[in-house]
Formats: structure tokens, sequence, C-alpha cells
């Protein structure tokens, strides 16, 4: 899942479990599953961080084998 896609997904977590209609076990889901998306969506960041700093350092594109995977 690209990042965008992670974000809006947590945006639906988010309105799910701000609409109160949903059970306790309902919203423990959502909760969970926000949490993974929020985990995901801080490794991609802390990639694209690592990126970054590489083509500040040198802006040398050689650098990046292996950081996308």
């Amino acid at each position: 899942m690209k990042f965008e896609e992670s974000i809006k997904e947590l945006e639906k977590i988010v309105e799910g479990l701000e609409s109160g209609e949903k059970s306790l076990d309902e919203s423990i889901k959502l909760f969970e599953s926000g949490i993974k998306l929020s985990k995901q969506c801080q490794d991609m960041l802390d990639k694209a961080e690592k990126k970054v700093r590489v083509l500040m350092a040198d802006g040398s594109e050689e650098d990046f084998a292996g950081v996308d995977e």
C-alpha cells in the first residue's frame, strides 16, 4: 500500500472511532488496524528521510541501492 493510501485508510479509521457508533470490539479492532497502519507509514517516512539525507550529503543516487526495499 502506498503512503497516501495508508493515510486515507487511517483517516477512515479515525472517523470510525470518533463517530462513537462502533461497539467496543469493533473499536478495538479498528484501533489495532490503525496502529499497524501508523507503523507502516512511519517506516515509509523513515525510508524517505534516509533518501533525502543521502541526497543532501552528496547528491549521489548510487547510495540509494537497497534503501527502497
